[in-house]
């Protein structure tokens, strides 16, 4: 691909004399160029219904002096467009003079291919694939009435331009299925979802018993949601299961690490570094170098490579995740975890890919310790207070345990509780952490970024659920 400096409209050394007087008197801030490509395709009720593409170019500058950011962005790169940015974003220097901070080092670490998604297969061939699952699913049990099937993908190229002149590149692909499935009975009619994706092409997506395997798994769960019985209400042993249910640890644990509410101390986890927040036995860490994983990064939007961040060692608290703005005012080093929506959006602290390690126990042995509890196999939609640390998650496939054995489907339960409570009621760790399938999305500030969770099985003593059973 072209170089994205060499796209504006003036030569890339007149660029840099721009950026370079812009940062003069700053302590950071960089130029961020991104030109990206997405493509999106949604079947439903039988038909191809939406079919997009869009192409997106633009520039962000941003100038740091001390806590405060000037940023400026365009969507056309000329050099009328830097000119005004520089002028707007450089205001927040005047009258003083800062100390550049260190330039990122450099590394050739990949965790993902350049590859093109939006290349292969062809737009006639996604089609076809969406409706092969559309068919699929209808034939496979009469009991379905609706399927919807969408396909993404996308290709993202950054650069990042410092004061010194150097200049950091990247290029992001990134791929999703979702299926979902409606099926009834009478007059009774429930949902199941599945999902999955990467930064990787769609070559393994498209095999038919790949795409065959994740349409079974969102059938399934609406067949399971279509037996469930109302849910009780009060304090269960809850047991949670690997992979995708780690959104709660995202939620309620990983929000709180962030280096910018604990700069400000509005986290409850503000202060504690060195002490224990969780049970013993429980390490998390937040990995954005795991190959073709959905929160991977190369690089951050900083420039940082991306790294493997511990952030809870055996219970107690051992870092945060970091951008370089709030390490620089904490006393700490950036962590590779400042990360942007998009050019028209300044970097901030944000996760990868969160995820608890395994510990020693089979999960059969997990789920056979409960006498009277609750198993949660998927998460939906939730709330998480950073402040407080309090939560509410919806689970989205549930299940009674009574003597140690999964017994009747539930539906509508709620998890509700406290992140660092919760932590510290861990009392059983499995020896099977997974990621989840590569479909997370986090907001934050008004930016949404994808990011993967994870965790293996988990026991939970006498956590708080929402029921809908009277």
């Amino acid at each position: 691909m072209k170089s994205l400096i060499d796209q504006f409209d003036v030569s890339s050394e007149t660029v840099q004399r721009v950026v370079r007087e812009a940062l003069a008197d700053a302590d950071d801030g960089e130029l961020y160029l991104e030109c990206s490509e997405k493509e999106a395709l949604v079947f439903d009720n039988g038909r191809l219904s939406t079919a997009s593409f869009d192409q997106d170019c633009g520039f962000g500058l941003r100038v740091v002096a001390d806590e405060a950011t000037g940023y400026a962005h365009a969507s056309e790169l000329s050099a009328s467009a830097l000119k005004r940015a520089s002028d707007l974003a450089s205001a927040v220097t005047k009258g003083r003079s800062g100390s550049y901070s260190m330039t990122p080092r450099k590394t050739n670490q990949r965790v993902y291919n350049d590859v093109n998604p939006l290349s292969f297969p062809s737009f006639e061939q996604k089609v076809t694939l969406l409706q092969k699952i559309d068919t699929y699913l209808r034939g496979k049990d009469e009991k379905v009435r609706q399927v919807t099937v969408s396909l993404s993908g996308s290709i993202q190229q950054i650069e990042i331009l410092r004061a010194a002149g150097q200049i950091i590149r990247d290029t992001r692909p990134m791929i999703r299925l979702s299926i979902s499935v409606v099926v009834g009975q009478g007059i009774r009619l429930e949902n199941g979802f599945y999902g999955c994706g990467g930064r990787k092409d769609f070559k393994t997506l498209i095999i038919e018993k790949n795409w065959q395997d994740a349409a079974n798994k969102a059938l399934r769960q609406a067949l399971i949601n279509l037996e469930a019985e109302a849910t009780p209400a009060g304090n269960f042993d809850i047991v949670l299961a690997n992979g995708w249910p780690g959104v709660m640890l995202h939620e309620a644990v990983g929000h709180g690490l962030e280096g910018d509410f604990n700069r400000k101390k509005t986290s409850v986890f503000a202060g504690m570094m060195g002490k224990m927040v969780a049970a013993k036995g429980v390490t998390i860490v937040d990995d954005g170098t795991i190959p073709e994983r959905r929160g991977s990064l190369c690089i951050d939007d900083e420039g940082t490579p991306s790294g493997r961040n511990l952030l809870i060692e055996d219970g107690k608290l051992v870092g945060y995740i970091q951008d370089r703005l709030n390490a620089r005012l904490m006393g700490m080093r950036p962590t590779g975890n400042g990360r942007r929506e998009s050019y028209a959006s300044v970097p901030i602290p944000r996760m990868t890919n969160t995820m608890m390690l395994g510990g020693d126990k089979m999960p059969e042995e997990i789920i056979a310790s409960v006498k009277n509890g609750i198993y949660c196999v998927a998460f939906g939609g939730g709330q998480v207070d950073i402040t407080s640390g309090k939560f509410v998650f919806e689970c989205t496939e549930a299940s009674r345990i009574e003597n140690g054995k999964i017994t009747a489907p539930i539906k509508g339960a709620t998890l509700i509780g406290n992140g660092p409570d919760a932590m510290r009621r861990i009392t059983m760790i499995g020896n099977d952490p997974s990621l989840d399938d590569g479909i997370g999305m986090c907001g934050k500030a008004g930016q949404s970024v994808p990011v993967g969770v994870g965790q293996p099985h988990l026991r939970m003593n006498a956590m708080t659920i929402g029921g809908t059973k009277t």
